[in-house]
């Protein structure tokens, strides 16, 4: 089968069963969202963080970019899409947390890591990923046994401190109105890793 048609199969599907069994909810979202929760992921195929989530219609307000980075605050005037989505969020929606979701095998993080020896990413991934260059040459500088998931979970952690740079991000931190949350998909065994704001460690859920 063509993937169009079973695309459009697949949707005919969701209208006789998600659709249907949630045919009130919709009806309700289409007057207005009032989600709880942001989550910046990965756009990686494999990590989808509603079904990860279990989540329902409305509850996760989502963006999703290559390597699940925030880049620091900048008031350039250019367009920063990842910045109008999180100051939607933040000042609009009022979310109450913003959860920074990495993965496993993330190829974002693989091309921060390659750059380091090639150049050939190309003028939209290699701008993108050198937003980890600081990290990564932090991460290769401890040598671990285990550069690509050492510098997944750091760069999550690149990600929070990020988000702290955006005033209204900081201030809503600061009044208690928002909680910043990190955590890493395991693809292979679907588990969950919640990172400990006391100590760190990404912990299996």
């Amino acid at each position: 089968m063509h993937t169009i048609p079973k695309l459009i199969d697949r949707y005919r599907a969701y209208r006789d069963t998600d659709y249907r069994d949630h045919a009130r909810l919709y009806q309700e979202l289409g007057e207005g969202q009032h989600p709880e929760v942001m989550v910046i992921s990965c756009a990686d195929s494999r990590v989808e963080p509603a079904e990860i989530f279990h989540a329902e219609p409305g509850d996760l307000f989502v963006i999703r970019n290559v390597a699940n980075l925030v880049p620091p605050y900048n008031d350039d005037g250019l367009p920063h899409s990842v910045d109008a989505a999180l100051a939607y969020a933040v000042t609009v929606l009022k979310v109450k947390h913003v959860v920074i979701m990495g993965h496993c095998s993330c190829g974002g993080v693989a091309a921060s890591l390659s750059s380091k020896a090639r150049d050939d990413l190309g003028p939209f991934i290699a701008p993108w990923v050198h937003l980890l260059d600081e990290t990564r040459d932090e991460v290769l500088a401890e040598d671990p046994s285990d550069p690509q998931t050492t510098l997944e979970h750091a760069g999550i952690v690149t990600s929070l401190h990020n988000l702290m740079t955006f005033p209204f991000v900081r201030d809503a931190v600061d009044a208690g109105d928002l909680i910043l949350h990190g955590c890493w998909f395991e693809i292979g065994t679907g588990q969950l890793h919640w990172r400990d704001k006391k100590t760190g460690e990404f912990v299996p859920i």
